[in-house]
């Protein structure tokens, strides 16, 4: 049985209500079951993304790492809380990925990728990115510093992903997805604007299509396309409120591999949705919120046993 794991924001609530949370979704019933309900009042919101709610995910052996705006938190399988890390230099994180001994993360208000030693269980590595005409520069620092880059968000990066051939790092005003070698930054290839979750994957390229409200797994050859689910406008909750804050409706975002035919993707109002590239259909679609303001995250394969309760 295959388990996804997902977090959630809810854009525009406020203190005492639900920020967001995470959710533990069983793909062969269908259904979604809430793990961590992000609204508590003990929480203290400064500095911790007040409405941005959870992000990214990602795992190293037993240890389950999940991204709020400015800090990274550490949980056990059962959702206890180990310990949660900070950087100056950590600020509107969006997604992150484990590589090797080193967890990365997008720093999106300081146009940076931050990496967290796995071992030492601290920040120690920053690539501050700059845009300089239709090239790039990357200049590392140390993010436990007092030097470093300012919080410009100039390029909103939202996605890192590390292979053994190197850094792929995405964002909404990159003009596409770029490859950082170690040594030299430079367009691996383009994308459209507004994408998310952009990665390599099998011989083509897998990202959100957000300004479209479409998923696509783009090849030399091939333009796959999978819209995103929509819903009658009158089965959507929260719509009235006036807050340019508030999420649109199938607005994709989160996205994960099941396997090597399988993609899963993400959308508001919170919805996980299964697609098989080769066969052009999806398989399966679960809404775990019709309110507008609750949007998918953060998505990964659970790679944990589930306890039967």
């Amino acid at each position: 049985m295959t388990t996804l794991v997902a977090t959630s924001v809810v854009r525009g609530s406020r203190q005492g209500e639900s920020h967001g949370g995470v959710y533990l979704l069983d793909l062969e019933q269908g259904r979604g079951a809430l793990a961590i309900d992000w609204n508590t009042a003990g929480i203290d919101w400064r500095g911790r993304g007040w409405d941005r709610g959870l992000r990214g995910i990602a795992f190293d052996g037993d240890r389950v790492f999940i991204a709020a705006s400015d800090e990274l938190f550490e949980y056990t399988p059962d959702f206890e809380l180990v310990d949660s890390y900070r950087s100056p230099f950590l600020k509107h994180c969006h997604e992150i990925s484990c590589y090797k001994r080193r967890l990365f993360l997008t720093s999106t208000a300081y146009d940076s990728i931050l990496g967290f030693d796995l071992d030492a269980n601290q920040f120690s590595w920053g690539l501050s990115i700059v845009a300089d005409a239709d090239e790039f520069r990357a200049k590392p620092f140390n993010p436990r510093g007092q030097q470093g880059p300012l919080a410009e968000n100039k390029l909103h990066l939202n996605n890192v992903f590390c292979n053994k051939k190197g850094m792929y790092i995405s964002g909404l005003k990159t003009g596409g997805m770029l490859h950082y070698s170690g040594r030299r930054i430079k367009i691996f290839v383009n994308l459209p604007a507004g994408s998310h979750n952009a990665r390599p994957w099998r011989d083509g390229i897998l990202f959100n299509d957000t300004e479209s409200n479409a998923v696509r797994y783009v090849t030399p050859g091939l333009n796959h396309v999978f819209q995103v689910p929509h819903y009658p406008a009158e089965h959507l909750t929260h719509t009235d409120l006036d807050d340019s804050r508030i999420a649109r409706q199938s607005f994709a975002r989160g996205l994960c591999i099941i396997d090597d035919h399988i993609i899963a993707s993400g959308s508001s109002p919170s919805t996980i949705t299964l697609h098989n590239v080769d066969t052009m259909k999806t398989t399966l679609s679960v809404n775990l919120s019709l309110d507008i303001r609750n949007a998918i995250h953060g998505l990964e394969v659970w790679p944990f046993p589930v306890r039967a309760d």
